[in-house]
């Protein structure tokens, strides 16, 4: 199978458990988890080493594979915005738009308000007309024209309309920032449920090595490939655009730093957002850990740029990979998508179902197919694969 985030782990449990293959991860950092790493701070804080991830998603198939690797902690995410000197709700919702406008809207005025002012744009291709489409130009300019400035370097209407469709207005006093079937965190964080996930005899981990030092030196069937797609092909068709962030984090001896787990800062200072990890951990401490946010386009790859001509060069790489014997692209950096964790997993899991050769375990349904990490049910004379899985993919940075 190369990389230890959410892709390359699921790929491993399942042709470890399932198939009975042999499989060796290996990833460039010196942890497990990839973006999802979580770890504990000098201050016993736990914290997410590369920013916020909060787990959300509508596929039971997805929930109920991960619950074998975690108990869970109810949490429902919510944000608040810092606009003309107040915090205010995000996504927009009836009160984010009373509170700017001291008005005392109900829902049904709320439908008339975002009716007045949304401005008709014909075809909506980028996240500028989706947003002016919705909510018009004020509240445009008041949450997302700098933000996405800051966050992606370029203007919103440089970006792909699915940007901004992740963040949506509501009508009503919703101030959940997912509305998914499953909300929650791993219970005992995520890098504990990574650990579960390949605990497995068939798994054999390599932290702090890139794949191609051992390429050659050891001998494998077939790759799992999670890293970036360009660097695989050593960027031949040149190399796809990413946004990276500079992560700062601040210990603070308070039980709480500001009014909600994360909050934006779309018209001031440098960085985007501020994150308290205690909200998302339930962490009962005395002291509290914060991380600000610097969106970069330097620094390990986070973020694909939506663009039309990044898509074309992806294309180019789509085509090369679908050529390529022997290797399975799976993940963010190997498919150049945006996509949340649960996506990954979805991914991965059916990745799985489609590499499932004859005598392989056959899964009727991922649920149906669980076993926990203890339960081995590999044969002793489990077949040889060796699966490099390496890179940063992973995260549902929100």
């Amino acid at each position: 199978m190369v990389g230890a985030g959410f892709a390359g782990a699921v790929m491993a449990e399942r042709m470890a458990r399932v198939a009975g293959m042999r499989v060796l991860l290996v990833d460039r950092r010196n942890h497990i988890g990839g973006n999802a790493h979580d770890t504990v701070d000098d201050a016993g804080v736990r914290i997410h080493r590369y920013g916020p991830h909060i787990f959300h998603t509508n596929s039971s198939d997805v929930f109920y594979y991960l619950s074998t690797f975690t108990a869970w902690r109810p949490y429902q995410h919510r944000v608040l915005a810092s606009v003309d000197g107040q915090l205010v709700p995000l996504p927009i919702n009836l009160d984010t738009v009373n509170l700017l406008y001291g008005m005392n809207l109900d829902a049904a005025g709320m439908v008339g308000f975002l009716d007045g002012v949304a401005e008709a744009r014909e075809p909506v291709r980028t996240s500028e007309d989706l947003v002016i489409s919705r909510v018009g130009r004020d509240l445009y300019d008041k949450f997302f024209r700098n933000y996405t400035r800051k966050q992606w370097g370029i203007d919103a209407s440089d970006l792909d309309s699915s940007v901004a469709a992740r963040v949506p207005a509501r009508a009503n006093r919703d101030s959940r920032y997912f509305t998914d079937r499953y909300q929650a965190m791993p219970l005992h964080g995520y890098t504990r449920l990574f650990e579960r996930m390949l605990d497995h005899p068939n798994i054999k981990i390599m932290l702090n090595t890139d794949w191609r030092e051992i390429d050659g030196v050891i001998p494998y069937g077939e790759i799992v490939y999670t890293g970036a797609v360009d660097e695989f092909f050593g960027f031949r068709h040149g190399p796809l655009p990413y946004r990276s962030i500079d992560f700062r984090f601040e210990t603070h001896d308070l039980e709480r730093y500001q009014e909600a787990a994360v909050v934006n800062y779309p018209n001031d200072n440098d960085y985007t957002r501020i994150t308290e990890f205690k909200y998302l951990t339930g962490q009962v401490h005395p002291k509290t850990t914060v991380v600000y946010e610097y969106p970069t386009a330097n620094g390990d790859p986070y973020y694909p740029i939506p663009q039309p001509q990044n898509a074309a060069r992806y294309r180019l790489y789509r085509e090369d990979a679908e050529r390529e014997r022997g290797v399975h692209f799976v993940g963010r950096l190997a498919t150049y998508r945006y996509y949340n964790m649960d996506q990954v997993v979805a991914q991965a899991l059916a990745t799985f179902r489609r590499l499932q050769r004859p005598g392989d375990d056959v899964e009727p349904s991922v649920a149906a197919s669980m076993t926990g990490p203890g339960e081995d049910r590999a044969p002793a004379d489990a077949r040889s694969l060796i699966g490099i899985v390496m890179g940063t993919a992973g995260g549902d940075q929100a």
